[in-house]
């Protein structure tokens, strides 16, 4: 398995039963569905996995199902992130033991480590396994941004290997990209910014939408690593209704409701996320319609 990542990961929905428990056989339907629409990797147990609401031992069980139903065939980037270093290097552990191949960790959120903060935090978390590590920065849900410099000076650790950049500064994306070492991807972290980040010379994605339209994503993802940016800008322009509806309300409530929608899994999340407000449900539904997803009659 490659340690570089490339193209479409999808950022996977954690299926509950309505009792809360974990859906097993709705994941495991899942993975491979993702897998047959043309996926390059997933991610579980990330934001959009609904971790935090998660224990240790469910984190490790979603990625064992994860592991197992991809059989090798495409790579498993697990989520293993906390604001707690002690923490974070005790799940890449488990995680490792799960069966990832990758580990994707968020930078530390609420307690807003300084820049040298964050990279002692990281290197700690590089060190304690041997998997691949991809670097999630993601202010809106941190409080603080990695800087260009600082994303530069973790390239340059050993075992990290990509960023999940979700920070929207197009420009700070350009710096990394500029400057970044050979064999160091960037993947965009946000789904309408995917096009520019790949014509800026981006690896690819790591996509909440593709959960709802995996094929179509995986497509955008295909094209623009080709250089068939008009192709890859046809297939954005597709997916905008749905790329936007995506995050009418904190995601993962609308990417949870669209699923339900297409009858892959229950519009079930755990507290305090709620289902998707009534007033958001005909925007959720008209734009996957556009973008060519095959609703339930």
């Amino acid at each position: 398995m490659t340690k570089r990542l490339s193209g479409c990961g999808t950022a996977l929905v954690t299926p509950f039963a309505a009792d809360g428990s974990l859906d097993e056989q709705a994941l495991r339907a899942l993975v491979d569905w993702q897998i047959a629409e043309g996926v390059h990797f997933l991610v579980p147990v990330g934001s959009t996995g609904e971790a935090v609401t998660m224990t240790p031992a469910e984190q490790r069980r979603v990625v064992e199902i994860v592991v197992e139903q991809a059989k090798g065939r495409i790579a498993v980037a697990a989520g293993a992130g906390s604001n707690d270093t002690a923490k974070a290097v005790a799940q890449s552990k488990e995680m490792q033991a799960a069966g990832a191949t990758h580990l994707l960790h968020v930078s530390p959120m609420y307690n807003k480590p300084p820049q040298r903060g964050i990279i002692e935090h990281f290197r700690r978390v590089a060190g304690a396994t041997d998997l691949p590590v991809i670097v999630y920065n993601v202010p809106g849900r941190t409080g603080g941004n990695i800087e260009a410099r600082t994303t530069l000076a973790l390239a340059e650790v050993p075992h990290i290997v990509a960023v999940k950049e979700a920070s929207g500064n197009l420009g700070q994306i350009t710096d990394i990209l500029r400057d970044r070492p050979a064999g160091f991807a960037v993947l965009s972290g946000d789904d309408e910014m995917t096009l520019a980040v790949m014509a800026a010379g981006g690896d690819g994605v790591i996509s909440v939408v593709s959960n709802a339209t995996p094929k179509a994503m995986a497509e955008l993802c295909n094209r623009a690593a080709k250089g068939d940016f008009a192709g890859a800008n046809e297939v954005h322009m597709r997916l905008l209704p749905w790329m936007r509806a995506a995050f009418v309300e904190s995601n993962p409530i609308p990417v949870k409701a669209a699923m339900a929608m297409l009858g892959r899994i229950g519009n079930h999340l755990r507290l305090p996320l709620v289902p998707l407000a009534d007033q958001h449900v005909g925007t959720v539904r008209a734009a996957l319609k556009a973008a060519g997803a095959a609703l339930p009659s």
